[in-house]
């Protein structure tokens, strides 16, 4: 073997002597993990103890909990906030409350990470640097700066080791909801661990700053289309997966309405061409701004502003097409609507034959609820949270992206309730669909459904044919039989069995009686103790019999009451 210079990398290696270097390098960096596992969990614990979670969790105590347990923690409860078929109303208006401000980084630590990542001196870059950070958040921290160049710009430097840190709490959650899946078999378990998958998604896409840059150069593109909206311009030679460097906007924040009123600006007029665009961006777009809190929102020369695009949502054709079918649906009172538009978030057309009647009644329930109302009393987090819990209860598996609208509409819904009053999210978003499209446009999506719903009904006609044949043939052959199921009707069916099985007993019982009756009048030998074997042997089976109708009818009932009573509860 040759020997190694010093620009070789260590080379594992196995002989007489025990394992080389690389294999005693994985070994270190897997116990390193281990006890950094270790610690985070006891770090966990001490936490909990301190708020005393064992005794009950109240929905502030929850929030403070997860603030206290870090940025990771902060995101499961954000994203819990909308899951209210895990959570009570109350806990999720808590979580909702939620934000992922944090102590700000030492400025030192942020020019050193700057450094870096440029692998240069910042002088040639950057003429100036605030040392003074505009914002501090648990995943990164933004300060304004001036190029070399003269632009103004903002600098979003990632916290260091909050990647680390986030993937690791991730992996103790997944080893959690995993170790309590042995124990606890309930959907709960199920949907809490979607929750972690889903924050395994967010953080993915969250702690790549590159993608950030890529989203701005998309989410700018679409907003050279209109003159009242707009967003940060990136600069993604100065971009990296650390570090995001974009214009700085300079303006007022929807945050401060009583500063924008005194500017001259229309509250109502805001709220209306905001909601107005995120109709557009989810609706017709399918891409879209997923956090709109009024801190990513800014008012600056007549335009709307949005910054922080580190989260957006995507739909595909599909997903769009049954949201405006939904929104309509709920307008129109139509239950088979709704549910239509339902399964096809769940990416499947029907649902099972036995649950379909179920879904329409809770559908039905759900429309007469929220349909009648006026659109400006409409609580659109109420009807969602009714949809979600409804799709839960029925097995259809919602997707991450229909789960990410709901939470953008919800918190522009209560944007707008606590900025900008006048304006009603649900009204603008249902004249957006109703009026954006054209007649061309009307006559190009209903052919394209007739196509669909042509080509469906043709291939359903031929294969009605090819059974049709078949039926026809085993009834020629005296083979033809009828399975008929109806669908509901399985209790009361069952208690109409039992009432007849017990009729039966009953007529045998009164049979048994009297025939034994009559046997010992007769006086039938042979005789024991002055009574016929047959009658005794008779009137035995009959109290028998009568004591196991008695007993069944007893212990049917109260098995009916106890499970009235768990459906009640």
């Amino acid at each position: 073997m040759g020997a190694m210079n010093g620009h070789d990398a260590p080379v594992q290696t196995i002989g007489l002597f025990g394992v080389g270097t690389g294999e005693r390098q994985g070994a270190a960096v897997r116990i390193r993990h281990r006890r950094g596992r270790v610690r985070r969990l006891a770090e966990m614990v001490r936490i909990a103890n301190r708020f005393d979670i064992i005794h009950g969790l109240t929905p502030v105590t929850m929030r403070r909990l997860f603030e206290a347990l870090g940025p990771t923690f902060v995101k499961v409860g954000q994203i819990l906030s909308m899951r209210s078929e895990i959570l009570p109303e109350a806990f999720c208006r808590e979580l909702s409350k939620l934000r992922a401000d944090a102590d700000p980084i030492p400025y030192s630590v942020v020019t050193s990470t700057l450094a870096a990542e440029y692998g240069r001196p910042l002088d040639q870059i950057f003429s100036s640097i605030d040392p003074v950070p505009l914002g501090s958040a648990s995943l990164a921290q933004v300060h304004r700066a001036r190029l070399v160049s003269g632009e103004d710009v903002a600098v979003k430097v990632q916290r260091p080791g909050i990647q680390e840190t986030m993937a690791q709490d991730i992996d103790i959650l997944r080893s959690m909801v995993k170790w309590a899946s042995r124990f606890v078999r309930s959907t709960q378990v199920i949907d809490i661990r979607g929750v972690v998958e889903e924050l395994w998604e967010t953080f993915q896409s969250e702690v790549d700053f590159q993608q950030e840059a890529a989203n701005l150069a998309e989410f700018k593109d679409f907003c050279n289309s209109y003159a009242y909206i707009d967003c940060p311009k990136p600069y993604p030679e100065l971009c990296t997966r650390h570090v995001v460097v974009m214009e700085y906007i300079d303006g007022i924040s929807l945050s401060r309405p009583a500063q924008l009123v005194a500017q001259g600006y229309d509250l109502k007029e805001i709220g209306t061409k905001l909601v107005d665009n995120y109709a557009t961006q989810i609706m017709d777009r399918g891409f879209f701004h997923a956090d709109p809190h009024p801190g990513n929102i800014i008012i600056r020369d007549g335009c709307i502003v949005l910054i922080d695009l580190g989260m957006v949502g995507r739909l595909d054709k599909v997903t769009k097409s049954a949201l405006k079918d939904m929104i309509f649906a709920v307008g129109r009172e139509d239950s088979p609507a709704l549910a239509q538009g339902l399964l096809r978030f769940a990416g499947t057309g029907e649902a099972r034959a036995e649950d379909y009647p179920y879904l329409l009644a809770d559908l039905d329930a759900v429309v007469q609820r929220f349909g009648k109302l006026d659109l400006a009393d409409l609580d659109i987090a109420e009807y969602v949270n009714a949809v979600m819990k409804l799709a839960a209860r029925h097995g259809i598996k919602v997707p991450g992206s229909v789960t990410m609208v709901a939470r953008c509409l919800v918190t522009l819904e209560g944007l707008l309730d606590e900025f900008l009053p006048e304006a009603n999210i649900v009204q603008i978003i249902t004249d957006h669909v109703a009026y954006s499209q054209g007649t061309g446009s009307i006559l190009k999506e209903e052919t394209r459904k007739l196509g669909v719903q042509g080509d469906l009904a043709l291939h359903g006609l031929l294969g009605a044919l090819a059974e049709s044949r078949t039926a026809t043939k085993m009834l020629t052959r005296g083979q033809l039989r009828a399975n008929v199921q109806l669908v509901g009707s399985e209790e009361p069916l069952q208690q109409l069995s039992d009432m007849v099985n017990r009729l039966t007993m009953a007529l045998i019982v009164v049979g048994l009686y009297v025939g034994s009756s009559i046997v010992y009048f007769a006086r039938i030998k042979p005789v024991v103790f002055g009574i016929p074997v047959v009658s005794m042997l008779g009137y035995v089976v009959a109290f028998i019999l009568s004591v196991w109708i008695v007993l069944d009818i007893l212990i049917k009932h109260r098995a009916l009451k106890r499970r009235r009573r768990n459906g009640e509860a």
